[in-house]
C-alpha cells in the first residue's frame, strides 16, 4: 500500500485526501501536513487521518504531494529535502502547483531524488478532475505510474512531457473558467430573453452537464456532436453562425495562447527566483 503525505490542507489538498479516501485508501496511509492548526484538526477529524508536522509526516512516505501555493513551493520543498535527506526510504515528491518546473524541486532535494509534476484542475474538488503528469529527470516509469494511480482517485489522468505543461495549463488547468464564463453569459442572455434567473441557471447548468457527458462518451467528438445538433436552417445553426462571425474560435485560441504564455512566464520566473535565492 502506498503511504501518502499531503502537504497543504487547502482546497486542492483536501480534494486529494477526499478522493483517496473515497477510492478506499486506508486512513492510516494518509497524513496531512497543514500549518494552520484549526484547519489541520478539521481535516484530521473529517477524514479520520493523522495530522502532524512536516518532518514526521514526510518520514517513510512513498508519495509526498505538495499542494501549497506556487510561491510557497520552493521553501516547502527545501524543508522536505532536509526532512528526507538522510532517509533510506525513497520518496516521490509531487508538485500540484502551477508554473513550478521540476528542476526547481530537484535543486531542493538530494541528488537523484524522483520528482513528478502534476497539473490538476478544480473539477478534482468534485472527483471529476483531469490531471496531467510529467516526470522530472530522475523519476522512473514506476514512479510516474505510482503518481498516476494516486491522481486517478480524483479523476482522469494523462501523461505528458514537461515541455507540454504550459499548453496543459492553458487547456485543462484554466479551462473550467472558460466553461464557467460561457455558462454565465448564457444565463445572462437567457434573462434578457425573459427567463427567470433561477430557471436560466438550471437550464444552462443542466445543458453543460449533459454536453460534457456526451463528450466524455466519445463517439463523433465535439465537431460531430455539434453538427448533429445543428439542423440546416435551424435555430442552432443561426446561433453558431453568429458565434463564428463574432470570432468565437479565434477568441478561444487567443485565450489559450495567453494562458500558455503566462504559464511559461511564471515557470521562467520561478526558476529565476530560485537561482537568485541560491546565489
Amino acid at each position: 500500500m502506498t503511504r501518502i503525505a499531503v502537504v497543504g490542507g487547502g482546497r486542492i489538498g483536501e480534494a486529494l485526501i477526499s478522493g483517496l479516501r473515497e477510492a478506499g485508501t486506508p486512513p492510516q496511509d494518509i497524513v496531512v501536513i497543514e500549518a494552520v492548526e484549526a484547519r489541520a484538526a478539521e481535516l484530521s477529524r473529517k477524514y479520520n487521518i493523522l495530522s502532524t508536522g512536516l518532518e514526521i509526516g514526510c518520514e517513510g512516505a512513498d508519495v509526498i504531494a505538495v499542494a501549497v501555493k506556487p510561491g510557497d513551493v520552493p521553501a516547502v520543498v527545501d524543508r522536505i529535502g532536509d526532512a528526507i535527506s538522510d532517509s533510506v526510504h525513497e520518496s516521490i515528491v509531487v508538485s500540484l502547483a502551477a508554473g513550478v518546473p521540476t528542476e526547481v524541486l530537484e535543486t531542493k532535494l538530494s541528488a537523484g531524488s524522483p520528482v513528478v509534476r502534476v497539473m490538476p484542475n478544480t473539477a478534482m474538488l468534485v472527483g471529476s478532475g483531469v490531471s496531467a503528469v510529467c516526470k522530472g529527470r530522475f523519476a522512473r516509469d514506476e514512479h510516474l505510474e505510482q503518481v498516476v494511480t494516486v491522481m486517478k482517485s480524483v479523476g482522469a489522468v494523462v501523461v505528458v512531457t514537461e515541455t507540454q505543461m504550459d499548453a496543459v495549463t492553458a487547456v485543462s488547468g484554466s479551462g473550467p473558467a472558460y466553461f464557467f464564463l460561457l455558462a454565465e453569459a448564457m444565463i445572462d442572455a437567457a434573462v434578457e430573453q425573459g427567463l427567470p434567473r433561477q430557471v436560466a441557471t438550471e437550464l444552462a447548468v443542466g445543458t453543460a452537464y449533459g454536453a460534457g457527458a456526451m463528450l466524455a462518451a466519445g463517439g463523433d467528438g465535439p465537431a460531430g456532436l455539434r453538427a448533429a445538433v445543428s439542423s440546416p436552417g435551424g435555430t442552432t445553426a443561426a446561433a453558431i453562425r453568429r458565434l463564428e462571425a463574432g470570432g468565437y474560435r479565434s477568441a478561444v485560441a487567443d485565450a489559450v495562447e495567453a494562458a500558455a504564455s503566462k504559464s511559461a512566464l511564471l515557470a521562467a520566473a520561478s526558476t529565476r527566483d530560485d537561482d537568485e535565492a541560491d546565489g
